[in-house]
């Protein structure tokens, strides 16, 4: 059986089903994450972006601003 959960994104608010026993059918498949970007989320976020928002933050600019308002700067 298929785990199936409704989440909410921390960034926007916006519902979404995560697909975590179905990764191939989930809104975030093909997303791919560098390190750098995978940890910066964890620590800010710590748990499932909507793919709005993660590919939104794949953007560089997008990224660097959020990282720089993150850090109090």
């Amino acid at each position: 059986m298929c785990k199936h959960e409704e989440k909410k994104c921390p960034r926007c608010k916006a519902a979404f089903e995560c697909k975590v026993g179905d990764v191939t059918h989930c809104q975030c498949y093909g997303i791919s994450l560098s390190t750098e970007e995978r940890a910066f989320l964890e620590e800010r976020y710590g748990d499932c972006l909507c793919r709005k928002c993660l590919l939104e933050l794949k953007q560089r600019q997008t990224l660097f601003e959020e990282k720089y308002l993150f850090n109090g700067k």
